[in-house]
């Protein structure tokens, strides 16, 4: 057995002090050591992107890093950008747009798309689907979560949402 060694985390804005084998992934260190059960482990081979977190403000596929890579680095989750109440935008345009169906993809798409509007507040839809190249989803088609996040856009930019209803 390798002899573990402590790694300091800050996730979803809370310290993290554990005791890891140096060859645990991170993603497993999210769902399996704190619980944080929202980011998927999909193919285990860097290519779906269910496992998309952040990583110092920068989406990563935690399936590719070791639990002690991220040493001293914060790190985000689905659980950490909002939840039932309190919505992300990109959160709530994936409910408003129906960019979902079974939902095994969406957090990493979520947190790849939060990512994508950091950097560019006003993607054009080549653009999100380039940005989306990384996370694959067997359901929907892609249609419905590229309106998702060109709702999330407009509605960060102070703009009525394409496809949400006018106010009256």
């Amino acid at each position: 057995m390798a002899e573990k060694v402590t790694v300091n985390i800050s996730v979803n804005g809370e310290q993290h002090t554990s005791e890891v084998e140096p060859r645990l992934l991170l993603v497993h260190y999210l769902r399996e050591t704190l619980g944080l059960t929202g980011t998927h482990v999909g193919c285990d081979t860097s290519q779906c992107g269910a496992c998309t977190v952040h990583m110092d403000g920068q989406a990563v596929k935690s399936c590719t890093i070791f639990a002690v890579q991220a040493e001293g680095s914060k790190i985000t989750t689905i659980e950490g950008i909002g939840g039932i109440g309190n919505l992300n935008p990109v959160q709530e345009g994936f409910w408003e747009m129906h960019g979902l169906q079974c939902g095994f993809c969406t957090p990493g798409m979520i947190m790849a798309a939060t990512d994508l509007l950091s950097r560019n507040p006003n993607p054009s839809e080549a653009e999100i689907r380039h940005s989306l190249e990384g996370n694959y989803c067997r359901c929907t088609g892609y249609h419905n979560i590229v309106r998702a996040v060109q709702y999330a856009a407009d509605k960060m930019a102070g703009k009525n949402p394409v496809g949400a209803a006018a106010d009256d």
